[in-house]
C-alpha cells in the first residue's frame, strides 16, 4: 500500500489530497500563451491593413511569439526545477503586462513584433509552473495528481485556444486591433496577484538553491548553445531559401557543440543521457511537433482565409470557430477520466485527417454553414491531442525535471507552429485566397497522416494510462 504523506509545506499546506487552491494561478498562468496565440489569429488582417503590411510580414507577429517561447520554455522550466515556480511565475507574468502596454503604444510593425517577443518570454513560466506544482503535490501527498486536475488544466488551455478568435473579434470590434494587446494588462495583474496569494514560497523538485554555484547549476553555456541552435532553426523555417543556406550550418554546428557540452557538464541544462534513454518521451516530443503543425496551420491559415478569401469580418471569423470551442471542451471533459492515452491520440489523428479533407472541399462560394462544420470536426483533435500529450509527458518525464520536460514539450510544439507559420506564408504569399488555402490543406493532410502513423507504431503507449 502506498503511504500517504501529509508533510506541510512552508505555506502550511497539509492533507492527503491535492491542494485545489493552487488551481486558479496554475490555470491562469498556463492560458496566457494560448490566449495571445489565438487572439492574433483574427488580428493579423486588421493589423496588416492598418500598417500596410502584407501577410508575409504580419506572419512575424506569430513567429516572434513562438520563437521567444520555444527558446524560453525549457530555460524557465529548468529554473523552476531548481528554484521552484513562485518567483519565476511572478517575474514572467509581470512581463506580459509590460508587453501589453508596448503593443498598445506601438507606432509600427517592428515595435509590435518586439512586443510579441516580450509576450513570448512573459508567458514561459505558466505551463512549466503548473506541471511542477502538480509534481510537488504528488510528492507531498504520496499520490499521483488526480486525472481531474490534469483535465482541468487541459480544458482551460483548450477553452482559451478556441474561444480566443471570438474574443479577439469582439475586442477588435470594440477597441480596434490594439485592444488585443491591451487585454494582457488586466490578465497579467490578475496572474501576479493570484501568484502572490496562492503560490507556495518553496515548491519544486526539492533541490536547494544553496548547493553549488548558481551559474554552474544553470549551465549557461548549454543554454547559450541551445538558444543559438533553436534561433537558427526557426529563422530558417520562416525563410527556407537557398540564400539562407548558412542557417542549417549554424543549426548543425551549434547542435553538435550542445551535445558535447551537455554530455560533459556536471549539471546539464538538458540531461541528454537521461533523455536519450527515455525513448517514449522522445517519441512524445516528435508527435507533438507534427500534431501542432496541423493545429496551427488551421488556427492561423484557415482563419486568415475566412477573412480574406471568404470575406468574413474578424468577429464573424472568430464566431465561425465557436463550434470547435464547444467540441474541444466537451471532448476534453468526457475523455479526461478515461485511462487510455493511445486511444485519444489515434482518435485525435483521425479527426485531423477528416478536418483537412473537409478543408479541401471549401471554396469562396461554399455555404456559410460549412465553415463552422470544419471547425466542429477540428474540435475533436483539439480536445484530445493536447490532453493526451500533456499526460504522456507527466508520466514519462523524470520527476526531478518535470518542469523543464514540460517546457520542452512546448518547445517542440512551437517548432511545429513555426513550421506551420512558414507553410502558411508560403501558401498564401500576399493574399489568403482559396487556392492557397487548398495548398495549405494538403500540407496539413500529409502531417496528419504522419501523426497517425507515429501513434500506430508506438507500442509503449499501450502501457501508458492516466490514473482514474
Amino acid at each position: 500500500m502506498t503511504e500517504v504523506r501529509t508533510t506541510p509545506t512552508s505555506e502550511g499546506r497539509a492533507g492527503p489530497g491535492f491542494d485545489r487552491r493552487l488551481l486558479p494561478p496554475m490555470m491562469l498562468g498556463s492560458i496566457l500563451n494560448p490566449v495571445n496565440s489565438s487572439i492574433m489569429a483574427v488580428a493579423l488582417v486588421p493589423i496588416g491593413r492598418a500598417l500596410g503590411a502584407p501577410a508575409s510580414q504580419t506572419a512575424w507577429l506569430v513567429s516572434a511569439l513562438y520563437l521567444a517561447t520555444a527558446l524560453g520554455q525549457p530555460v524557465v522550466g529548468r529554473l523552476i526545477d531548481i528554484f521552484g515556480p513562485r518567483r519565476l511565475f511572478l517575474i514572467s507574468t509581470s512581463l506580459v503586462g509590460v508587453a501589453g502596454v508596448i503593443g498598445v503604444l506601438a507606432p509600427n510593425l517592428g515595435v509590435l513584433i518586439a512586443a510579441r517577443v516580450l509576450l513570448g518570454f512573459g508567458t514561459c513560466a505558466g505551463y512549466p509552473s503548473a506541471m511542477a506544482l502538480l509534481r510537488s503535490e504528488a510528492e507531498r501527498t504520496g499520490k499521483d495528481s488526480p486525472a481531474g486536475v490534469l483535465t482541468a488544466l487541459a480544458v482551460a488551455n483548450q477553452t482559451i485556444a478556441v474561444i480566443g478568435p471570438l474574443l479577439g473579434g469582439l475586442l477588435i470590434s470594440v477597441g480596434g486591433w490594439r485592444a488585443t494587446f491591451a487585454v494582457n494588462v488586466p490578465l497579467a495583474l490578475a496572474a501576479v496577484l493570484l501568484g502572490l496569494w496562492r503560490l507556495p514560497r518553496r515548491a519544486g523538485s526539492g533541490e536547494a538553491p544553496r548547493r553549488g554555484r548558481i551559474a554552474a547549476r544553470l549551465d549557461l553555456p548549454g543554454m547559450g548553445l541551445f538558444a543559438g541552435m533553436l534561433v537558427a532553426l526557426l529563422l530558417f523555417l520562416m525563410n527556407p531559401h537557398l540564400d539562407t543556406w548558412y542557417l542549417p550550418v549554424i543549426v548543425v554546428a551549434a547542435g553538435a557543440a550542445f551535445v558535447v557540452r551537455e554530455l560533459r557538464a556536471g549539471t546539464p541544462f538538458i540531461d541528454l543521457r537521461v533523455l536519450g534513454g527515455n525513448t517514449p518521451l522522445l517519441a512524445t516530443y516528435g508527435r507533438a511537433l507534427v500534431a501542432y503543425v496541423v493545429a496551427y496551420c488551421f488556427l492561423y491559415g484557415f482563419t486568415q482565409w475566412t477573412e480574406e478569401g471568404y470575406g468574413l469580418t474578424p468577429f464573424h471569423a472568430g464566431l465561425a470557430q465557436t463550434p470547435m470551442f464547444v467540441t474541444a471542451i466537451a471532448v476534453s471533459i468526457v475523455s479526461g477520466r478515461r485511462r487510455s492515452v493511445r486511444g485519444k491520440l489515434l482518435l485525435g489523428a483521425a479527426g485531423q485527417i477528416a478536418a483537412c479533407a473537409l478543408m479541401l472541399t471549401l471554396t469562396g462560394s461554399s455555404a456559410v454553414w460549412m465553415l463552422p462544420l470544419v471547425a466542429l470536426v477540428f474540435g475533436l483533435p483539439q480536445g484530445l491531442n493536447t490532453l493526451a500529450l500533456q499526460n504522456c509527458v507527466y508520466f514519462q518525464a523524470d520527476p526531478d525535471r518535470v518542469a523543464s520536460s514540460a517546457g520542452l514539450l512546448r518547445t517542440f510544439a512551437y517548432v511545429g507552429s513555426m513550421a506551420a507559420s512558414s507553410a502558411t506564408a508560403a501558401s498564401f504569399g500576399h493574399s489568403a485566397d482559396t487556392s492557397g488555402m487548398h495548398h495549405l490543406a494538403w500540407i496539413m493532410l500529409g502531417a496528419g497522416v504522419l501523426y497517425l502513423l507515429l501513434n500506430l507504431v508506438d507500442r509503449t503507449l499501450g502501457r501508458l494510462a492516466t490514473p482514474a
